[in-house]
């Protein structure tokens, strides 16, 4: 199968709608709960920090620049080691992906349609990902191109279509969160929100043709992405106060029920819906699309289309029990995925980036010390 090649600008747009994600959603309310009117500030300081990760990120990759993740694991840490490692780092994105088909469908079924069973929307929602993940990642980059400027005029509309509803009391008074609540709302805000960046080195370096453009991309999408949902947690907070926000499920959603110009234009939630879905699309195919390609590589096969029918049937089965309803998926994405993300997402690279050096620079050392070998063997002969 051929190499597939994407733009700079498309990882760049790929790595803003994938770093919103599933947090457009759920990080409103999962980080107000704790830190309540500052849950802004805390989304904020995890922006900047998770331009460390970036930063940790692009340097392991360019510890292999022509190589994927999964195929850095194998070279950096040996083909045995490195097969377990990439074994596990692909159950974290086969359970994620099966998670955010349960989040869409649990999304329309409460929010959208009711009476239609969840097993409806994550069928079709499949039927989407294996079609894309069929196309190749060069189709899929370039679907990305035509949902951005999408998404960001909806985006747009939706913040001045808000706007005349912010009560500045909600955000008062300012700093009253302890410590302990903002570390905790820095960290679940950076596990979903930055943590997973690490998928998006299945792309980088090795499928992005200018890679001095596209670690700038990197950076940019994950600045742009923070930017946005800190707009929305602030929007969140000023419009539906704190508390309101901790409440819902789905505050974000709930921010644009409320949207009403002149008593006329009303009822447009499903509009605003479109800008969730789009980047719960982004993340979810490159859940899938890791996970598939993955696995082809693991055992040796040369093309990853065969596998995609059977792990996209079996990712269906999976979001109908990864979560036996909303609240063991809230607690779980609070208490359980940060830790789990962290192991994999962070440690991982930290290991494989410690080994890396530690071989390259033992390399090194070998290469210089053999010319100086031959050397005094020359020598010795003369």
């Amino acid at each position: 199968m051929e190499k597939e090649i994407i733009s700079s600008r498309q990882f760049t747009i790929v790595t803003f709608l994938y770093s919103i994600g599933t947090a457009i959603l759920i990080i409103p309310s999962s980080i107000t709960g704790a830190a309540k009117q500052d849950a802004w500030i805390a989304a904020s300081i995890g922006v900047l920090l998770s331009l460390l990760l970036v930063k940790l990120f692009l340097t392991l990759a360019n510890q292999t620049p022509s190589l994927n993740f999964i195929e850095a694991n194998e070279k950096i840490l040996g083909r045995f080691f490195g097969k377990i490692t990439a074994i596990c780092f692909l159950i974290m994105t086969f359970l994620s992906a099966g998670e955010l088909l349960y989040f869409i469908g649990i999304f329309m079924k409460t929010e959208v349609m009711p009476e239609t069973p969840t097993l409806a929307f994550a069928l079709l929602f499949s039927i989407i990902i294996m079609y894309a993940a069929y196309l190749g990642i060069e189709t899929f980059a370039r679907s990305a191109e035509i949902l951005f400027p999408m998404f960001i005029f909806i985006f747009i509309f939706f913040i001045i279509s808000i706007s005349p509803q912010i009560t500045f009391e909600n955000i008062q008074p300012l700093l009253e969160a302890t410590k302990t609540s903002m570390l905790y709302s820095i960290t679940r805000f950076m596990s979903i929100f930055s943590f997973p960046l690490l998928v998006l080195l299945m792309l980088y370096p090795a499928s992005v043709n200018v890679q001095p453009a596209a670690q700038k991309g990197l950076y940019i999408g994950t600045i742009l992405g923070g930017v946005v949902l800190i707009t929305l947690i602030v929007l969140s907070i000023l419009v539906l106060g704190p508390e309101n926000t901790a409440a819902r499920t789905f505050p974000s959603y709930a921010l644009a029920q409320r949207i009403s110009i002149g008593n006329f234009l009303q009822r447009i939630e499903i509009i605003m819906a479109f800008m969730w879905i789009s980047s719960i699309y982004i993340r979810t195919f490159m859940y899938f699309y890791t996970t598939v390609v993955g696995l082809a590589q693991i055992l040796k096969i040369k093309d990853h289309r065969p596998l995609i029918l059977p792990m996209g049937i079996i990712v269906i089965g999976l979001s109908q029990i990864v979560h036996p309803d909303i609240v063991h998926s809230t607690n779980y994405n609070n208490e359980i995925w940060p830790i789990f993300s962290f192991i994999f997402t962070i440690l991982l690279p930290i290991l494989l980036l410690i080994v890396a050096v530690i071989r390259n620079r033992k390399s090194k050392a070998q290469n210089n010390e053999t010319p100086q070998q031959e050397t005094k063997n020359d020598n010795q002969k003369v």
